[in-house]
C-alpha cells in the first residue's frame, strides 16, 4: 500500500512539473517577439546573367514584445540582405531587402536569406528563379558600322562609294617607221 502510495504521489508531482515547463515556455512563446512575414519565397522569374534583382520581404511582428533582428546572413556573397536595426514595436511592420547579383551564376538558382532574432530564433527567405546567358553582341564592321548577324545566307558588303566603271582609252596605233624616233 505504501509503495502504490509513493507511486501515485511520483508520478503526480512529474506530471505537475512537466505541465510547469510546457506552460512556462508556451508564455514565452506568445508573449516575446513573433517575425510574420507576408511571403516567404520570392521568384524572380528569368533574369540575364550579370543583371541583380531586389525583392522586399514584409513582415509584421505579431508578438507581444519588441523584435530585434540580431543577424540575416545570405546563403552566398551573391545574395545579400539588408534589415531594420532598430526593434519593431509589436504589431509594427518591417522589411528585410535581399538583393540577388547573378553575375557568374547560370540556370536555376534558389538563394537563401536566415534571419535570426530574438537571439535564438531563426527564419529562412528564398529568392528563386533562372539566370539565362547574355544575348552574344553583334561583331563590329570595319568601317565602324553595325553588320546584321549571319543568317545563313551570304551578304554581300556594301561599298563605301558607287563603283565606277573603268575609263576605256582608243587603242593606239604604232606610228609609221619613218615617224618614229630613233634612239
Amino acid at each position: 500500500m505504501k509503495k502504490l502510495l509513493l507511486f501515485s504521489m511520483l508520478t503526480f508531482g512529474a506530471a505537475s512539473v512537466s505541465m510547469a515547463q510546457s506552460s512556462t515556455s508556451a508564455m514565452e512563446t506568445t508573449t516575446g517577439p513573433i517575425m510574420k512575414f507576408d511571403m516567404m519565397e520570392h521568384d524572380f522569374g528569368k533574369i540575364e546573367q550579370g543583371k541583380s534583382v531586389t525583392w522586399e520581404f514584409r513582415f509584421k511582428n505579431v508578438g507581444k514584445e519588441p523584435l530585434i533582428i540580431n543577424n540575416a546572413v545570405g546563403s552566398c556573397g551573391c545574395t545579400v540582405p539588408d534589415w531594420p536595426k532598430e526593434p519593431i514595436k509589436p504589431n509594427g511592420y518591417g522589411v528585410i531587402r535581399v538583393t540577388f547579383n547573378s553575375a557568374g551564376k547560370m540556370g536555376p538558382q534558389d538563394k537563401t536569406v536566415t534571419i535570426t532574432y530574438d537571439t535564438d530564433k531563426t527564419v529562412v527567405l528564398h529568392m528563386k528563379g533562372e539566370v539565362f546567358a547574355k544575348p552574344a553582341d553583334a561583331a563590329p564592321a570595319t568601317n565602324g558600322t553595325a553588320q546584321p548577324a549571319a543568317t545563313g545566307t551570304t551578304a554581300q558588303p556594301k561599298a563605301a562609294e558607287p563603283v565606277k566603271a573603268p575609263v576605256s582609252k582608243p587603242k593606239q596605233t604604232a606610228a609609221p617607221a619613218a615617224e618614229r624616233p630613233k634612239y
